[in-house]
């Protein structure tokens, strides 16, 4: 060793200063390849973006307006994205201090493709005056922290939790590295999904870790009830299910997310008063006297400023109704039949769910149909004249010479509304006054391919459902042209997309006691994805 030492001593006094350069280049060199090829896999996305260049996060609309309808992700997945502002709210009547953040792309008005980028939901903080575009956005570690024994011992609760959470984020993002995974019941795959392989895992994930608490407090028939039967009876199946559900838990401190059982439905029923000169006062106030007592009487509202709480509603209203606290409508979680951009809809944590009219709260008789060669015809509609596009539609094609072609404000007499549309191929599902309709559940049910004639909608589960492959979206401009598209569209591709419908309504099916991956347990799925999202303030101290 010591001749070594004299060897290097007397080389490095010998040797010119360009060759002891070298020498001491050289050894930098090799580390910094090495560091470049190790690091080269590892990320902070939950998803590549090259695969997934969609970001979700509370945002604002994006600077550029919607265009009309739906659009897929564009072939290749390259797409450039928006630069959008997150507002966090502080709470106490907090500052509120604005962050950019890069977002993905609204998809024209819907859902993107399931993907997970995580945003921090902080405390209020003083507020700065430096240029919004110098703020930056704290990384968040993909990495998944080490559970054992003695982490009760060092972190608290919330730190475990989000721990788990980011052991099921590392989890959805490695998906499609995996093999299929067995499940007894259903493996989602085909093209109905935008990933089938990372929508099974993370289904699976919910199922393992997620819980929900619900609040106790409030009386009939305000909360903890809800219609069943009606167009509206997604608000009391979820309300009902939810509390005897195996996802609710007891102890707040073991829950992901806290659900807030009002419906707007029963609030509208009990509490509106068209006679009053101010008839959302005593209703926004009911929902914002219920927030108050929670968080008087529990620290977790407070401690997210309400992003890891969920309202749902199918009532129109509904998202008048969530404007009742600032921090419900801009950081809450709010499960919306009504899912409408240009009404605050934010598809980056807000849930689109399905609008389903269960005459008698029950789906007997509503589910099947005839194959799609005894569908003789075309295309078929029966509804009022509500909002803008229904006019349009019937001033077209009410009294069409083509006998294919049902397009009605009435139906005839002795004419069934369900037995018409289980003969017919395509079935319109135009807007009303709202966005929501319960035909779109209606046209899955009989095996009727739904047309979506809106504008702004995000359509239900989109984030997961592919809905360009089972459904044919028409921009409201091309009504006058609805024969000639349909027409266009070959018989091939049509019977695809009638039996990836059939396939597909498994995830809107209303079932008495849930089953796995009906529309209890997507509804679920949504929230806890948007729960995924959201990183609460002090993990970060780990």
């Amino acid at each position: 060793m010591e001749g070594c030492r004299k060897s290097l001593c007397s080389w490095w006094k010998t040797a010119s200063s360009s060759t002891r350069l070298l020498g001491f280049m050289l050894p930098l060199m090799v580390v910094s390849v090495m560091v470049v090829l190790m690091g080269s896999n590892s990320s902070n996305w939950l998803f590549d973006s090259s695969f997934y260049p969609w970001a979700w996060g509370s945002v604002y609309p994006p600077r550029a307006p919607f265009s009309q309808g739906f659009v897929p992700p564009p072939a290749g997945g390259g797409i450039d994205a928006f630069q959008w502002r997150q507002t966090v709210v502080g709470g106490g009547g907090g500052e509120r201090e604005e962050a950019l953040v890069v977002d993905y792309n609204l998809q024209r008005a819907a859902a993107p493709p399931l993907s997970i980028e995580v945003s921090a939901a902080e405390p209020p903080v003083a507020k700065k005056n430096d240029d919004l575009m110098n703020a930056t956005i704290k990384s968040i570690d993909s990495r998944a922290l080490p559970l054992s024994r003695g982490i009760n011992r060092r972190f608290s609760n919330l730190q475990i939790l989000e721990a788990k959470m980011q052991q099921s984020r590392t989890a959805i993002r490695d998906a499609r590295k995996e093999n299929v995974i067995h499940d007894p019941d259903y493996v989602p795959s085909g093209p109905i999904y935008w990933n089938p392989s990372a929508f099974h895992r993370s289904y699976l994930e919910m199922e393992k870790n997620f819980k929900v608490f619900v609040y106790e407090e409030g009386e009939h028939p305000i909360f903890h009830n809800g219609p069943c039967g009606s167009i509206y009876s997604m608000e009391g199946n979820f309300i009902y299910k939810m509390e005897i559900s195996k996802f609710r838990t007891r102890d707040p401190e073991k829950a992901h997310v806290f659900f807030l059982p009002f419906s707007v439905t029963s609030i509208v029923h009990f509490i509106f008063d068209k006679k009053s000169r101010d008839h959302w006062l005593p209703m926004k106030q009911t929902v914002s006297d219920y927030v108050e007592l929670v968080a008087a009487k529990y620290p977790y509202w407070n401690r997210s400023l309400g992003s890891d709480h969920f309202m749902l509603s199918c009532h129109d209203w509904g998202p008048e109704l969530s404007k009742s606290l600032p921090e419900l409508f801009n950081n809450s979680i709010r499960a919306l039949c009504n899912a409408n951009t240009t009404e605050g809809f934010k598809p980056s944590k807000d849930v689109s769910i399905p609008e389903i009219n269960l005459p008698g709260g029950r789906t007997n008789g509503l589910i099947g149909g005839p194959s799609p060669s005894r569908r003789p015809v075309l295309v078929f509609f029966a509804g009022g004249l509500h909002g803008p596009i229904r006019p349009a539609l019937l001033e077209h094609w009410e009294n069409s010479k083509e006998k294919d072609v049902q397009i009605h404000q009435y139906l005839p007499k002795n004419v069934s509304y369900s037995a018409l549309m289980r003969k017919s191929k395509y079935c319109v599902c135009p807007s009303g006054y709202e966005v929501a309709s319960p035909r779109m559940v209606e046209a899955l049910y009989t095996g009727c391919v739904p047309v979506l004639v809106k504008d702004h909608y995000v359509p239900p589960f989109s984030d997961v459902l592919n809905w360009k492959s089972f459904a044919v979206e028409i921009p409201v401009g091309d009504v006058p042209n609805l024969r000639n598209i349909l027409l266009g569209i070959s018989t091939r591709q049509y019977i695809r997309m009638q039996r990836r419908g059939v396939t597909v309504r498994r995830h809107f099916e209303v079932n008495l006691t849930p089953k796995r991956y009906d529309v209890f347990h997507m509804i679920l799925h949504s929230i806890w994805l948007r729960r995924l999202n959201v990183r609460l303030h002090g993990v970060e101290d780990l």
